[in-house]
């Protein structure tokens, strides 16, 4: 077949009456909307941000499922396929992913649409419970240990030895990460690992001579090595 019997009204007119199957259709919606429902969940129980997005954890739902009406009906119609190739490239999306593993539960719900629409249903559950497992091991793992905080101190410059002493004794890890000198004194932030929950070294660093700020806030960024 060459080129030039693609635009035949021969052609045209067999590939238009697509085989559709409604049982097939039903079942692939069913799946996509549980797997759907799946990648929601672990993504809500794996979620370590600062601000959950609920909206964003339905559209996972929602992507799987268009994903896998686009793949149904690319691999129904010959004709309709290169129609929808020319239609997709022209989208352009311009939300900003503001944490790193949203994108990764994007790429999965859209995954898990195209391997369902192409009829690959084993290949889809048993990669979505892999990668679901995968997601919960290490989101656990990434909590293991001691907490890390942004630990910031308002002092006078005499002050200094003396924070930076409690700030060692008190933590198992600290690192200075900015210094602001000021006439009327040192703004030191640290990122620390306290070695116990009640944190007393920062109730220590109130009781230096010099010191008239001390603030410990949560940290949700990347562990220190």
């Amino acid at each position: 077949m060459t080129f030039n019997d693609i635009f035949k009204s021969d052609f045209l007119s067999s590939t238009s009456l697509s085989s559709f199957s409604v049982l097939d259709t039903l079942l692939a919606f069913c799946l996509s909307f549980v797997l759907g429902l799946f990648i929601f969940l672990i993504y809500k129980k794996t979620y370590k941000g600062v601000m959950y997005s609920a909206s964003f954890g339905a559209s996972l739902i929602a992507m799987s499922m268009i994903t896998t009406l686009v793949i149904l009906a690319v691999t129904s119609n010959i004709v309709l396929s290169l129609g929808m190739v020319g239609a997709l490239s022209i989208v352009r999306f311009r939300t900003a992913i503001k944490e790193p593993m949203d994108i990764a539960f994007l790429f999965w719900s859209i995954a898990s649409g195209i391997v369902l629409g192409a009829g690959l249903i084993p290949l889809a559950i048993i990669g979505s419970v892999i990668i679901g497992i995968i997601m919960l091991i290490f989101a656990n793992f990434k909590t293991v240990g001691a907490v890390p905080y942004i630990l910031i101190v308002s002092c006078a410059y005499k002050s200094e030895p003396y924070v930076l002493n409690i700030i060692k004794n008190g933590t198992l890890r600290h690192l200075l990460k900015s210094k602001t000198v000021t006439a009327n004194g040192l703004e030191l932030t640290y990122e620390v690992k306290l070695r116990d929950k009640e944190a007393h070294a920062v109730n220590k660093l109130m009781s230096v001579e010099g010191v008239t700020n001390a603030v410990l806030v949560s940290y949700n960024g990347e562990y220190m090595s």
